[in-house]
């Protein structure tokens, strides 16, 4: 059997100053070399110097190249170190995806006669890397590298790439500089001066220095705790000073050794002028700046032991790549955190920062993003206060999950609330939905589920437009999933929405949901509410029948359904407890619109609070009644109406079908009029008034105790 070559290289010749040539021509001249039974029986190629070339018909390797393989020690007589007197043990060959192997433990440059490396007349320390002596080695190197930096995402992983890679195969420590702040993209700094941070160090681990410890790099002994790493030992911030040292090296951008001049003054402004690092003399350093797109943004300084071979000319390309690599990543990944900052900031503001605190109902909500690197998407809610003591809850789903998405997504749910706030029902919410979609574009689909909750009459009125229907818990734990008209998606056009009423009973939980909550790759859309069904169910056990759960809790429980493959989609969750307003706290009236109507309403007034044992509020509530219901009765031609409700605080409403809202203005001392909401601005807790399809309604709160 004929071994093949490992390498991917097919070198033409051999290396005359390569010890393995020495080892194969030492084999060609023993005696018995033309034919080596025993190797061949070990299944090596035999290395004749008269052996056709590889793709002659052989497939052996070329004598003397410098990928042979070489035989077994024991049939050529090596000593009981494994290696030959005087010649090198052949170097393995690195995994093609790895950092090259080139400079590991196992590598040793040839020994001349007095046991000392050729190159640098030192004895090689045990373990320590050797450098990269071919070519080959450094874009081996380099190709790995830069692989290595280019998979980081964020700042943090470069810069940990960065220095991973480099210690200790290209040197023993390095030193990372970024500017600070960092500017991003075409942005120009906010400051004038530039002040560079150390953001990392990196340094061969304590178990693989020498005896000498921090003594090889120019540290003092590592006495004190503080000083176990290098950051420790130089200033963590550095100005660069117009003009100074510092500023032309890094204006000039190639790397430099730190014995050049600019370099050897450079070094110092850098580390700090009370730095306890001491760089080793000759060619053991290389300063080399970072520029990214459009300007220097930082510093590495690569570091080698003295007892090490310094750095070769070479050296400073492989540097040079490495630090334009790692500066363009740290641009990109810069840029990509200002735009993820950006879309999360976008999200944020276009969903409700708080929600609401109407009369007779208690809400919580949750939102979660498709993924981390994808924080914006199209899905959202809302809760809206309604006049009367309604609320109006709002969950709304566009397609896709992009920042085209969120836009549309933002102009829906600003759409919704205005039409919301024109008090119509909820079919004729979704009809102008419809609309403003389809003039968004034609693509712009989305569903949505709009519901309007009235704590007096203790209903709730849904409308559909092809989103999945909310799930109703009861108070005795029985979650019931509403029947609702699907409807179409909004933006088909031309379709009509219907819309049902129900029961709301007090102590009910509504879930409003979006589809990445019950649907994934994994599961399908019907089997996924079946499984949130039973969750609430189970929720609801815990707490007994006669209380509800938590709300916070409750959304928790059922985001916690979600396995690892369930996140597909963004998730839009509103929760609704339904206390609602007993009838015997409710009091309503028609008034005709005369001029006794004040008076009467003052009477009725009166009489709802000595039943309520509100009497300390007699006097206010007559008084704001009155101010309201005269200008309500001066302009409406239909009966005025008049409620009064307890809850938390007391609430007036007077309703009447002019579709002007009032307006507050300071009244003039000759003015007859003009003073009836200045005394509403100045008593009332909060005062409101709503537009409503057939008229408006004038609101205001007070306190009780």
């Amino acid at each position: 059997m004929t071994e093949q070559p490992t390498s991917y290289e097919r070198p033409q010749g051999v290396d005359p100053t390569d010890p393995r040539g020495a080892l194969l021509r030492a084999q060609a001249s023993a005696p018995g070399s033309a034919a080596l039974p025993s190797a061949t029986a070990q299944g090596r190629t035999e290395d004749t110097p008269g052996a056709a070339p590889r793709g002659q018909g052989t497939g052996s390797a070329p004598a003397g190249s410098e990928h042979s393989q070489p035989a077994a020690a024991e049939p050529l007589g090596v000593s009981s170190a494994g290696v030959e007197p005087g010649v090198e043990e052949h170097r393995p060959r690195p995994a093609p995806e790895s950092i090259p192997v080139q400079p590991g433990a196992q590598t040793r440059s040839e020994p001349g006669p007095d046991g000392q490396e050729r190159r640098t007349g030192q004895a090689p320390a045990p373990g320590r890397p050797t450098p990269m002596r071919r070519d080959g080695d450094r874009l081996r190197f380099v190709g790995a590298a830069t692989r290595r930096i280019a998979r980081g995402l964020d700042l943090d992983e470069i810069v940990m790439g960065l220095c991973r890679a480099t210690v200790p195969t290209f040197s023993d420590a390095i030193l990372v500089y970024l500017r600070d702040p960092l500017p991003v993209g075409d942005e120009r700094p906010v400051a004038d001066r530039v002040v560079l941070r150390l953001r990392r160090t990196d340094r061969i681990p304590e178990e693989r220095d020498t005896e000498t410890g921090f003594a090889a790099l120019g540290l003092p002994p590592p006495e004190a705790p503080e000083l176990s790493e290098l950051s420790a030992a130089i200033a963590e911030l550095c100005e660069v000073r117009p003009g100074g040292a510092l500023a032309e090296v890094l204006r000039g951008v190639r790397p430099v050794f730190a014995d050049h001049p600019a370099a050897r003054a450079a070094l110092p402004e850098l580390l700090g002028e009370d730095s306890q690092l001491d760089v080793p003399d000759g060619q053991r350093a290389i300063l080399a700046p970072l520029r990214g797109r459009r300007r220097v943004i930082g510093a590495a300084v690569f570091i080698r032991r003295p007892d090490r071979i310094p750095f070769e000319n070479d050296d400073l390309l492989v540097a040079a790549q490495l630090a334009t690599h790692s500066a363009l990543g740290i641009d990109k990944a810069v840029l990509y955190d200002r735009e993820a900052y950006i879309a999360d900031e976008l999200q944020r503001t276009m969903l409700p920062e708080t929600l609401p605190r109407p009369t007779g109902v208690r809400l919580a909500s949750r939102y979660l993003p498709a993924a981390e690197t994808a924080r914006v998407g199209g899905d959202w809610y809302d809760a809206i206060p309604l006049p009367g003591s309604r609320v109006a809850l709002v969950v709304g789903d566009v397609m896709g999950h992009s920042m085209t998405s969120a836009a549309i997504m933002g102009q829906l749910r600003t759409t919704a609330q205005t039409l919301a706030g024109l008090d119509l029902p909820p079919q004729e919410v979704l009809h102008h939905l419809d609309e403003q979609a389809q003039r968004l574009g034609t693509d712009r689909m989305a569903t949505c589920l709009y519901a309007v909750y009235d704590p007096v009459s203790h209903r709730i009125t849904i409308a559909n437009a092809g989103h999945p229907p909310p799930v109703l818990l009861h108070l005795g734990g029985r979650a019931e999933v509403l029947r609702v008209p699907p409807g179409a998606p909004i933006g088909v056009g031309g379709v009509d929405f219907e819309a049902v009423e129900l029961d709301a009973p007090a102590g009910a939980t509504l879930l409003l949901y979006t589809d990445g909550l019950v649907e994934s790759r994994l599961r399908d859309v019907a089997t996924g509410i079946e499984q949130l069904r039973e969750k609430l169910a189970v929720t609801a056990q815990l707490t007994g029948p006669d209380h509800p759960p938590p709300l916070e809790a409750l959304c928790d429980e059922v985001l916690d359904m979600l396995g690892p493959g369930d996140r597909d989609d963004d998730i839009a969750l509103l929760a609704a407890r339904f206390d609602g307003i007993a009838p015997n706290d409710v009091a309503y009236w028609y008034l005709e619109p005369e001029d006794a109507a004040p008076g009467r309403a003052r009477r009725l007034a009166r009489r709802a609070l000595a039943r309520w044992g509100l009497e300390e509020l007699s006097d206010s509530v007559e008084l704001l009644v009155s101010e309201v219901v005269t200008n309500a009765v001066r302009y409406a031609t239909r009966p005025v109406t008049l409620r009064l409700l307890r809850t938390d605080v007391l609430r007036c409403e007077v309703g009447d079908d002019v579709p002007q809202l009032p307006r507050l203005r300071q009244a003039r001392a000759t003015d007859e009029g003009g003073r009836g909401l200045f005394l509403v601005n100045r008593l009332a807790r909060r005062w409101g008034a709503t537009r409503l399809s057939t008229g408006k309604v004038v609101w205001f709160e007070l306190n009780h105790g």
